[in-house]
């Protein structure tokens, strides 16, 4: 067992319990994410205002990830998330 088998045993746990957590929590801290945007945003005097929404979503994105990692394919809501249909071709 290599280092990095050990250390994904022993952070296993802890995985499991930030997943559980941003389950139970993830609307509180969608709002965190916004009040935290929004005062950088006024600090910054909206110099930054593309950057700071861009990063927030990212932020928000990574939390749904991380709430879903032990769902299986299902997104932080508990519904199973649907394939996404192909594209039609483009006409010619």
């Amino acid at each position: 067992m290599g280092f990095l088998d050990q250390l994904k045993a022993k952070l296993a746990p802890a995985k499991d319990k930030v997943s559980d957590l941003a389950q139970q929590h993830g609307d509180k801290i969608d709002q965190g994410l916004d009040r935290a945007a929004k005062v950088v945003d006024e600090k910054t005097k909206g110099k930054y205002s593309d950057k700071i929404q861009a990063g927030t979503g990212k932020a928000k994105d990574a939390l749904d990830r991380v709430a879903g990692a032990d769902e299986g394919g299902k997104d932080a809501g508990g519904s199973a998330t649907p394939p996404t249909p192909p594209s039609p071709p483009p006409a010619s």
